[in-house]
């Protein structure tokens, strides 16, 4: 079983052990990819990474399970302490979305101006043995949409 992962906002790839959280980096919570957005670049579009059911949706994190895979996107790190400012949610929890799928919009600039790092992680939650192949090297520019990695069990 495979899935493709599409990149939830434009930015620079880097790799998961590039996120200043141990929980992300260590890769506890599952492997990945992060990106880091411009922090210039004002209002972001966050596209869903898959297709699926949203099975959460807050400001600061969206998780969307696609069959046997559940894929977490955290916009920034501890961006929770925001309690939602800068964040537009435009889809609630428990709709069926498409890959791609404008989620929410994200100001960036609230994040930066708070001083918290805009690394944003995709990972897929790791149930049993998991391989990612990246579908674009590190430190390559991509756009909300495009292509990521790709998840095996």
């Amino acid at each position: 079983m495979t899935l493709d992962v599409v990149a939830p906002v434009a930015g620079r790839v880097v790799a998961l052990a590039d996120v200043p959280d141990e929980v992300f980096a260590s890769g506890t919570t599952g492997p990945g990819l992060a990106i880091v957005p411009d922090g210039e670049a004002g209002v972001l579009d966050v596209v869903a990474p898959c297709a699926g059911l949203l099975a959460s949706a807050k400001p600061h994190a969206l998780v969307v399970e696609a069959g046997s895979f559940g894929v977490l996107v955290h916009l920034g790190v501890d961006t929770v302490t925001l309690h939602g400012r800068g964040s537009e949610l435009l889809v609630v929890g428990g709709t069926t979305v498409e890959a791609g799928q404008l989620l929410t919009r994200w100001d960036v600039g609230v994040a930066a101006a708070a001083g918290l790092p805009l690394v944003t992680p995709v990972v897929v939650f790791e149930l049993s043995e998991l391989d990612v192949t990246p579908l674009v090297p590190l430190g390559h520019v991509v756009a909300a949409g495009d292509p990521l990695f790709r998840a095996k069990r």
